[in-house]
């Protein structure tokens, strides 16, 4: 189910590769990993979109390894406390993002933060930015299932007392569009987050596609002038 017409009054946003750009941390710890390990470092391009698919995916890419091999496990717990120490060092608001949320909170537009990434982690990288405080946040580890089911949304949707046809899931990963057309909110894909040459997002369909953070308030002034007319 999609959403067609009408107002936003929310805007639902991932985190990797979408509010924030985390790749440089994630990939430092897991070369700082594979040095741990006696192995070289390798080149940031060598991970491709794997900074979007979290910590796991993350260290199946830097060792080869799959999901369920008995050396992921203290990998994963090592990697997680090394991106503890240094979560925001490398880490950044994408270009234009700043001036995209005040500009939502300039317009009335309630924010929140829809991310797959642990509470644990999501908490202390938003904080780093002073931005704990200013927009809702829910991670996958506090719904029964992440994205792409629609529950993320749709909880995030209660908590804002917007319905989702009134909100808008803006994200860089296929999961993000997905659960916005499962909860039926508008749905936005971010061609500056981590995408690979085998993503489509243009394929994903999506209400539009957004080359930089700017696009979003763009969009939806749009909306809001289509809603007038």
């Amino acid at each position: 189910m999609r959403a067609e017409g009408g107002i936003v009054r929310a805007v639902l946003l991932d985190l990797d590769g979408t509010l924030l750009d985390t790749a440089r941390d994630l990939i430092a710890c897991a070369n700082q990993l594979r040095r741990e390990r006696g192995l070289p470092e390798k080149p940031a391009g060598s991970y491709g979109h794997s900074p979007s698919l979290g910590s796991a995916g993350l260290l199946q890419r830097a060792f080869h390894l799959p999901p369920d091999h008995p050396d992921m496990a203290p990998l994963h717990q090592r990697f997680l406390a090394l991106y503890r120490a240094q979560i925001s060092d490398r880490t950044r608001l994408y270009p234009g993002m700043p001036e995209v949320l005040d500009g939502l909170e300039q317009r009335g537009i309630v924010w929140a933060v829809a991310t797959n990434k642990p509470q644990a982690l999501s908490e202390p990288v938003l904080a780093a930015f002073d931005l704990l405080e200013r927009g809702r946040l829910l991670c996958g580890d506090q719904v029964t299932r992440a994205k792409p089911h629609p529950e993320m949304l749709l909880q995030l949707c209660r908590q804002l007392d917007v319905p989702p046809r009134e909100a808008v899931m803006v994200g860089d990963a296929q999961r993000d569009i997905a659960a916005g057309h499962a909860a039926g909110t508008h749905t936005l894909a971010c061609l500056f987050g981590y995408l690979c040459a085998e993503d489509q997002p243009a394929r994903w369909g999506a209400d539009a596609l957004l080359r930089e953070p700017l696009d979003l308030l763009r969009w939806l002034d749009n909306m809001q002038q289509r809603e007038a007319a």
